[in-house]
């Protein structure tokens, strides 16, 4: 038995230092999964809340099979491109400012650099990029989360790591960091 399992059956006995326990260990990820598509700090967060208020809301339906994070990260998905529907015709891609070309990108300008690089993904290697590189998603996972063939979730993160490192050696040639 997995230690989520304990931590549901005494959620389910009413345990508040249990949910408390279990929203501890699954915010930070659900909050940089948010962040990583939203890429606004507040947005994310209302998502993250709200996706963990849509698991307590449908709890007593829920069967422990595995992974808690699986389920959280579908019920995100789902927030998250509801908030892309809601905002589609004001969602403007953030443009990167160029850095000096004398200067090194330092760390936040790195972080800008791949969240742009992320948000230039398709959507379908986007889902995959976020989940495998930056949550740390197994390949099967993924594969069983999104509900499609391993083959194809290898494929998508093969692609997506070649159009990431594309991205982002187009964003040094134009600071004249190469």
């Amino acid at each position: 038995m997995d230690s989520d399992f304990f931590l549901i059956q005494k959620m389910k006995n009413g345990d508040d230092s249990a949910i408390e326990s279990f929203v501890r260990k699954y915010y930070p990820k659900i909050f940089q999964y948010c962040l990583l598509h939203i890429r606004d700090r507040g947005d994310a967060e209302d998502l993250t809340q709200e996706t963990f208020l849509k698991f307590f809301q449908s709890f007593e339906q829920y069967q422990h099979r595995g992974k808690c994070s699986a389920f959280l990260y579908a019920i995100a998905s789902n927030a998250c491109k509801d908030y892309y529907r809601k905002v589609r015709e004001q969602y403007v891609e953030e443009v990167p400012e160029k850095a000096e070309e004398d200067q090194d990108m330092g760390s936040a300008e790195i972080r800008m650099a791949v969240e742009n690089a992320v948000a230039r993904l398709p959507e379908e290697l986007k889902e995959t990029a976020i989940l495998f590189f930056f949550q740390g998603l197994k390949q099967r996972e993924i594969a069983k989360l999104l509900d499609i063939k391993l083959s194809l979730v290898k494929y998508r993160v093969t692609r997506a790591k070649k159009l990431l490192g594309e991205y982002l050696g187009e964003r040094r040639i134009h600071n004249g960091t190469f």
